[in-house]
């Protein structure tokens, strides 16, 4: 059997896949290992974008990676698919939604099915390192944003909103500071005035 006709029996995936599985600490060993990830792969099929621990999601997106391929290359008419299918996803409505909904998402795709992003981590906190993980046309607002300067972003609204009020305040205290010395200057003069009237009268 020649290196062509092996590739038509396998799937390829569209992602690096490292040599070795992840060892994920598990207290029940292999099968809580196997179990965390059937919970994962269901997640991200079930919501479309999870937040988890990056090892996790780097490692249970292999296997819906494979899924999707498995899936789009055989359809629902091929018994191991389904059985892998059934397999992997916890809850088994999830399996139309994979056939009919993911399937014609992805046929004609030639980009990986899923997305990781690495999440924000606090500066001062012994977390995890953690990641976003979603599948591609999701119904979510994208999480990277092209257009850095548009001023019609809620944050640059909310930051040209702040520095009006900051503006706004700074005048006000301006103007009493003004008003003061102007007050203080007209009592002197006053005072002045007096004095030399005094002075004249004497």
């Amino acid at each position: 059997m020649n290196q062509a006709e092996v590739s038509k029996l396998v799937s390829k995936l569209r992602i690096q896949v490292p040599p070795r599985h992840r060892n994920l600490q598990n207290p029940k060993g292999p099968e809580g290992r196997l179990d965390k990830l059937r919970k994962t792969v269901t997640g991200l099929i079930k919501y479309e974008r999870i937040e988890l621990n990056a090892n996790r999601a780097d490692e249970a997106r292999q296997y819906a990676e494979r899924l999707i391929s498995e899936a789009i290359r055989h359809g629902d008419c091929h018994k191991p698919t389904m059985e892998t299918a059934d397999f992997w996803l916890l809850e088994k409505q999830l399996v139309h939604k994979l056939f009919k909904v993911l399937v014609p998402r992805y046929e004609n795709s030639n980009l990986s099915y899923t997305k990781m992003y690495k999440a924000p981590k606090p500066q001062y906190a012994r977390v995890l390192d953690k990641a976003v993980l979603e599948l591609r046309g999701n119904p979510y607002p994208n999480l990277t944003n092209k257009l850095t300067n548009n001023k019609y972003l809620i944050q640059n609204v909310l930051l040209d909103a702040a520095k009006h009020d900051y503006r706004q305040s700074k005048y006000a205290d301006m103007a009493k500071e003004i008003g003061k010395d102007s007050k203080s200057s007209q009592d002197q003069n006053n005072k002045d005035e007096q004095v030399t009237e005094k002075r004249s009268d004497s």
